[in-house]
């Protein structure tokens, strides 16, 4: 897949299902402990978007390696989101259908993401220049 199929980062299917990831997150996010808000709150809502927002970035870089470290960096953040679903759940702010839910949502990114990436890294039409 490459920028010839698509008119914007939202035709992305990686885009769509990590913005569900998000706003399940800001969901989730929203009835944690008042005194989390600067702590795990922030944490958790920063790392989610960050996933979106780095396929967005991605999405208009011209080289395959520029591409392809917003894509790298967005997987970082999904990884880091992982832990925070299971602190979250570990600590009792999230129940086990949360969990779930959350889960689902960042395996659907994950998956997606992974293939956009593998599609980006043997598209022959970007330059590495």
């Amino acid at each position: 897949m490459d920028n010839s199929f698509s008119h914007s980062f939202k035709d992305l299917e990686c885009w769509q299902q990590a913005h569900e990831f998000v706003k399940a997150v800001y969901a989730a996010t929203k009835h944690f402990p008042e005194d989390e808000l600067y702590g795990l709150t922030s944490q958790f809502r920063r790392a989610a978007v960050s996933i979106a927002a780095n396929i967005c970035e991605g999405y208009r870089k011209l080289s395959r390696a520029d591409k392809l470290r917003f894509l790298n960096i967005a997987q970082g953040s999904l990884e880091e989101c992982r832990y925070y679903i299971l602190l979250s759940h570990d600590i009792e702010y999230i129940d086990n259908t949360q969990r779930d839910r959350l889960e689902y949502l960042l395996n659907g990114a994950s998956w997606k993401l992974n293939g956009y990436a593998e599609a980006i890294s043997k598209n022959k039409g970007i330059t590495d220049e």
